[in-house]
């Protein structure tokens, strides 16, 4: 098979195009024939910074394709199956930027009928999305038709992928959505996922115009720069709210008053994907995969989330761009399916 690998840290110039054994499913595991793979942030990040295993790393953590092969314990009327996956490279060599890939059973997820790229857009934005927006104390632990009525959810930076997810998860949950974003075309895009309404951040007062919409505060605040919008979260949340942070930029740091966090009750939450307690993310794979079956999420311009294609020996490209932080979702589509 062909698959990208790296042999040491570096920038987009260390992904090489290399020919490899196709993997053999071990006990409990799959080996998933690729279509398409995501791209995220921590994947040029790891390629950065994360310690490299001997043989080298292919990076990627999201996919979807078809399982072609099961190892020892499974059934094999698993084979054929169309699955998403995701956290592939999660501590393992294998990642999605390949035309194989081998992960244990439960990371390769019943796609139904869902487009291949949909599926590989679902993995980290979607499941850190619903972290986010369960996470406080008086959310709730599931997400379907309901479960977030007469909630209010801000989401700051309404047009990442990250955001995006959050938007159209909140609003499948019957949720009222803000979204933040820093001009006229990312607006449209929020719009599009499902905001009820759209903040520019760089033209109007965050606060201000959240208490306008929602005199009363939010219940929950999808956080992607809390060394930015600190500030300005504090003055909008309800009694019980939750700031869910789950990215740092902007800074890395963060400094929060304590009386006037203490009035409300208010908890912030640290959200990392990988290392979200399983009971949670088992619930978030379960409540995505809802959401797309009901057909509820998707992607591509008309969800707010245009999809930008490149060929796998492309995948240098594709990092690269996703580094640059284009607007939209970065797919790599394998020759495999």
């Amino acid at each position: 098979m062909k698959a990208i690998v790296y042999e040491r840290n570096g920038d987009p110039s260390v992904l090489q195009v290399v020919d490899r054994p196709v993997p053999e499913p071990g006990p409990g595991e799959v080996l998933v024939r690729l279509a398409v793979a995501g791209v995220n942030p921590t994947d040029w990040k790891g390629r950065r910074n994360w310690a490299v295993p001997d043989g080298g790393q292919t990076p990627g953590q999201d996919g979807a394709g078809v399982i072609e092969a099961v190892g020892n314990g499974l059934d094999r009327h698993l084979i054929g199956e169309r699955v998403w996956v995701w956290e592939a490279s999660w501590q393992r060599r294998w990642g999605t930027a390949a035309e194989y890939t081998v992960v244990p059973a439960r990371q390769a997820v019943p796609l139904g009928d869902a487009s291949f790229d949909l599926g590989a857009c679902l993995g980290i934005p979607f499941l850190t999305a619903h972290r986010c927006l369960t996470a406080g104390e008086t959310t709730p632990q599931r997400l379907h038709a309901g479960a977030l009525t007469d909630r209010v959810v801000l989401v700051q930076g309404g047009a990442g992928a990250v955001g995006n997810a959050a938007v159209q998860l909140a609003r499948w949950a019957d949720a009222t959505v803000i979204a933040t974003v820093s001009g006229p075309e990312k607006a449209l895009l929020a719009a599009a996922a499902g905001a009820d309404h759209v903040i520019n951040y760089r033209e109007q007062d965050v606060a201000e115009e959240v208490r306008r919409i929602s005199p009363d505060g939010v219940d929950v605040v999808v956080e992607v720069s809390a060394a930015r919008n600190a500030a300005a979260d504090v003055r909008i949340l309800r009694t019980g709210a939750v700031v869910s942070v789950y990215a740092d930029d902007g800074g890395d740091e963060v400094t929060l008053p304590v009386r006037a966090l203490m009035l409300p009750n208010a908890r912030w939450q640290f959200v990392l994907v990988y290392t979200t307690p399983w009971p949670a993310k088992e619930q978030a794979i379960a409540d995505v995969t809802a959401a797309v079956a009901q057909g509820h999420v998707g992607v591509g311009q008309e969800a707010g989330l245009p999809l930008h294609h490149y060929p796998l020996d492309a995948t240098a490209a594709a990092h690269r761009v996703v580094e640059d932080s284009v607007v939209g979702k970065v797919l790599i589509s394998t020759s495999a399916a």
